[in-house]
């Protein structure tokens, strides 16, 4: 039975997948650092280096959805692991040889991004086939605490490990991240599918590289989640930036103080995404995603009122813990609802127009919110995304189109952690 074989196949995706994003979120801003401490870079040069790198690694991406909805997913994950691996190590190596350059560093995380969004793609798409519909929810409640797990632990390690050991050591060990990642995805083992193109076109057209857009645009069911998460996830990032300048800044908080008040949070993460699975099953699919999501908008506007001291910290704290506990809610059952709502052969396609337009979206707002925060101040600033947020649930879908059920039965357990 396939479903015999899922729990261990999917271990070793899990292991994959966590073992990479810890890496990442250990080497947290690494390049950012790495400009400054090493190349005493410009404000401006590190600024394009966070802002365009990714944008236009997401561009790159577009194209690569097409071509890989087609081919089997392992493969490429395996591919995009040893491409991140191997772009990222010519970082130390070029420090060695004292040749690395802010040029340099914005190609690679150009490179790295657009890996990214290809990997997380492809991950979608053979998770969609790996594992029965009725899992879906607890295999994406996993990577969501994966995530908030990686989250919590990496950034403060991370940057531990630059005091004692240099600017390099992160990088270094994403890259190995990425390494240990395509060994766990070359021990998932089984057969891979590869899908077979509806028509007999065997090159990629230019149309193709809108499908994803097409689809999701056209999706009831999609469109709605699309234009809610965009726009909800590009508010919350464009004001984190003024976050840091008013909290560092006027309001004289210590940078290890900052680095407290979003680590200690991120266990709202871990126990949000351990009781999706239970309100799905006693409230239905549709009511958590509705409810979750409109909770999720009503926490950043407290962040406009936070002042110094402790009661300052706090404030902050409890704000980002009720927003990430309602994010790891709502992200496993979002994650589940668009696999499902999504034909398995056009999952990648759809997926990679996703990402690609949040990211786009996120580097926007962010420079839009740093203009507004010039004109007016980034508490100001900061409000407003607050205020916009609690509009944003206005965008849920409704009615679930899918299935026509006002509740969707539990989806039957994988093995509990460590079985």
């Amino acid at each position: 039975m396939v479903e015999g074989r899922t729990p261990g196949r999917f271990g070793w995706l899990w292991a994959a997948y966590g073992v990479s994003t810890f890496g990442t979120r250990f080497a947290f801003d690494a390049f950012a650092l790495v400009a400054v401490l090493v190349l005493d870079a410009h404000p401006v040069e590190v600024s394009l280096l966070a802002a365009v790198g990714p944008a236009v690694g997401a561009v790159l991406a577009v194209p690569l959805g097409p071509w890989v909805e087609f081919r089997r997913k392992r493969p490429v994950m395996i591919a995009t692991d040893l491409l991140r691996c191997a772009v990222l190590l010519s970082v130390p190596v070029a420090y060695a040889l004292d040749v690395l350059t802010v040029g340099q560093l914005l190609i690679v995380s150009v490179v790295v991004a657009a890996a990214d969004i290809t990997f997380h793609a492809a991950v979608g798409a053979f998770l969609k086939e790996l594992v029965p519909k009725e899992e879906l929810l607890v295999a994406n409640g996993r990577f969501e605490a994966t995530n908030w797990t990686a989250t919590m632990l990496g950034p403060p390690l991370g940057g531990a490990a630059i005091g004692w050991l240099g600017p390099m050591t992160t990088v270094v060990a994403d890259a190995v991240s990425y390494l240990l990642s395509a060994g766990a995805l070359r021990a998932v083992g089984g057969t891979d599918r590869r899908p077979v193109r509806p028509d007999t076109a065997s090159r990629l057209r230019a149309g193709d590289l809108l499908d994803g857009w097409r689809y999701i645009l056209a999706s009831g069911a999609l469109r709605p989640l699309f234009l809610n998460t965009v726009l909800v996830n590009g508010l919350i990032m464009a004001s984190s930036p003024l976050l840091v300048v008013l909290m560092v800044g006027p309001l004289g908080f210590a940078p290890w103080q900052y680095g407290l008040a979003f680590a200690v949070p991120c266990a709202g993460g871990l126990i949000g995404s351990r009781l999706s699975r239970r309100l799905v099953a006693r409230f239905g699919s549709h009511r958590v995603l509705r409810v979750a999501g409109t909770l999720r908008a009503c926490w950043s506007l407290g962040l406009a009122f936070v002042g110094p001291g402790t009661a300052g910290l706090v404030l902050v704290m409890v704000v980002e813990f009720g927003l990430i506990a309602c994010m790891g809610v709502f992200n496993p059952v979002f994650a589940t609802r668009r696999l499902e709502r999504t034909p398995a052969d056009r999952v990648v396609r759809t997926l990679s127009a996703w990402s690609a337009t949040g990211k786009a979206a996120i580097a926007a707002l962010t420079a839009l919110w740093g203009l507004l925060a010039a004109l007016t101040g980034p508490r100001t600033a900061i409000g407003l995304a607050g205020l916009l947020l609690l509009a944003t649930p206005l965008l849920l879908p409704r009615h679930d189109r899918g299935t026509g059920r006002p509740h969707d039965p539990a989806p039957a357990p994988l093995p509990a952690e460590g079985s």
